[in-house]
């Protein structure tokens, strides 16, 4: 799909990742009331971004992968007034994504805008937290590239594709991180991979190319923790600015509310 934007345009993209909405409004995770958090998320993007081109989902959208929590959420965003890109999370069952969602365009693979193409990707596998690109989704993102030597190009997707500095999260990264750099290697229209799972916020360079994770609209990990730990910094979203030239301009913005989040929890 082609989003009708100029070649000579900045696009804006806002990414929310991680909002493990449950089945029922105010359902709570760690204590924090999700739908709440994601609630003072939104406000805050309505507030500092008033013109948003693409929305990105990447993940974890639903913490049980519950139609309520696709409807409410796609509710929740729809006044943003933007385009949509979702990607499922290891929480997620992307077969009931698809039919709460009926045909909407947000489950598409690609969208194209103004000099950049926007590549979504599925590594999720049944069943287990941590993440792997299989073949179809490889050769997916090979095609995506080819079809569109031109353009700049970002990939999305849920889990991370380097380490983070988490021992207990690491081992969840995609486990043919290697496979899908060389993937990458080929195609030097790629500038930057971005996407949720780890509930933190990084900013580094592999190479060329820019990686990305940011900051879950729920609870938030601990950076450096060998075990799982939370943090009490806010909830947040990462905003965008994909310059036609390829270069990207990027921050995190979190909002003011406190959420009294569990931080003696060893796990969720």
């Amino acid at each position: 799909m082609t989003l009708s934007s100029s070649q000579d345009a900045t696009l804006r993209l806002v990414q929310i990742t991680d909002s493990h909405l449950g089945e029922r409004p105010g359902t709570r995770l760690l204590n924090v009331d999700t739908d709440r958090s994601l609630g003072s998320v939104l406000a805050l993007v309505r507030e500092r971004q008033p013109r948003i081109d693409v929305l990105l989902a990447t993940g974890d959208i639903s913490d049980q992968g519950n139609a309520g929590a696709y409807r409410r959420f796609r509710e929740a965003t729809r006044a943003l007034g933007s385009a949509q890109r979702w990607l499922p999370g290891n929480h997620d069952d992307l077969a009931i994504m698809r039919a709460t969602l009926a045909g909407d365009a947000c489950l598409q693979r690609t969208l194209l805008c103004g000099n950049w193409q926007i590549i979504m990707l599925d590594s999720t596998i049944a069943g287990a937290p941590g993440g792997r690109l299989a073949a179809g989704e490889l050769e997916a993102l090979r095609a995506c590239l080819r079809n569109e030597p031109q353009r700049h190009a970002l990939v999305c997707l849920h889990h991370h594709v380097v380490a983070v500095g988490c021992a207990w999260i690491d081992p969840q990264q995609i486990a043919n991180a290697e496979e899908f750099w060389r993937e990458l290697s080929v195609f030097p229209q790629v500038r930057a991979v971005l996407s949720g799972h780890v509930h933190q916020e990084l900013d580094m360079l592999r190479g060329n190319v820019r990686v990305l994770t940011s900051p879950s609209t729920s609870v938030q990990f601990a950076r450096g923790s060998d075990d799982f730990r939370v943090d009490a910094l806010p909830p947040g979203y990462r905003w965008l600015d994909l310059h036609p030239d390829g270069r990207i301009d990027t921050g995190v913005e979190r909002v003011q509310e406190h959420f009294q989040v569990d931080l003696t929890a060893s796990g969720y």
